[in-house]
């Protein structure tokens, strides 16, 4: 432990399901000596560490990057995705923002399009699906152009690349009362609809990404704007106006 660190005690209560099918439940775990240093997910690390030791099953969930890139580590943190900081994953999340004495409640995703796989893994192939429906463009690109061969704007540029931000984690849809994707779609018609290269393809693309989103049983956005609260990379609220307007076009073009 690095010099100077500080350790509290935490009450854990982690969601524990052994299936799809299975009837969940929180499980209320004791742990001692959590270092303020650890990222969250180096707690959960320590936490299984001792529950296998002790016999028990380890808590399943889901990261990879451990750098707030791919999106995987999503969980809800007494009741806010990603947990209580603003504009970062899960595990970017460190305990030292955790009091002595806390009792830190952890769930899945919740949402209908998102069924538990096991404890606080869910199956988020839901978004994959619709990117696959029309988030991509068919134009052969070749190799890469030069730099001012298609001019745009500086401000649209960004907006596009605020939009591309976006890690596909699916807080917005947990976040959300109607578990709503918008602003996931949103987003990623957004990074497209903005740039010359997505615009032969808007009005297709609008109209398969939306019906897809509502086939996987997503609700529809009531701007709330809990989504945008929670996002990690703060994708705005925008995006889901900008998707509603290239939807009107695409319906009445």
């Amino acid at each position: 432990m690095r010099q100077g660190s500080k350790t509290i005690n935490i009450i854990l209560k982690v969601w524990r399901q052994k299936g799809p099918k299975e009837k969940g439940r929180l499980e209320t775990i004791p742990v001692k000596d959590v270092s303020t240093d650890m990222s969250f997910l180096e707690m959960l690390d320590v936490v299984n560490e001792r529950l296998t030791l002790e016999g028990k099953e380890p808590i399943e969930f889901d990261n990879d990057c451990r750098e707030g890139i791919c999106g995987m580590c999503g969980a809800v943190v007494n009741g806010i995705a990603h947990g209580p900081e603003k504009g970062m994953t899960l595990c970017q999340l460190h305990m030292r923002k955790f009091l002595d004495g806390d009792t830190i409640v952890v769930e899945p995703w919740r949402s209908r399009a998102f069924p538990i796989v096991k404890d606080l893994i869910v199956d988020r192939s839901a978004l994959d699906k619709i990117i696959q429906a029309g988030g991509f463009i068919s134009m052969a690109t070749g190799g890469a152009p030069d730099a001012n061969a298609i001019p745009i704007a500086q401000e649209i540029a960004e907006k596009a690349m605020d939009a591309a931000a976006c890690i596909g984690c699916g807080a917005c849809v947990a976040a959300c009362p109607n578990a709503s994707a918008m602003l996931f779609v949103g987003a990623k018609i957004s990074q497209l609809a903005l740039l010359p290269q997505g615009k032969p393809e808007a009005a297709e693309r609008a109209l398969s990404m939306l019906g897809k989103m509502d086939d996987l049983g997503f609700g529809n956005c009531s701007n709330e704007r809990e989504c945008e609260a929670v996002c990690p990379k703060e994708i705005k609220i925008t995006n889901i106006a900008r998707f509603n307007r290239e939807f009107i076009k695409a319906s009445f073009g």
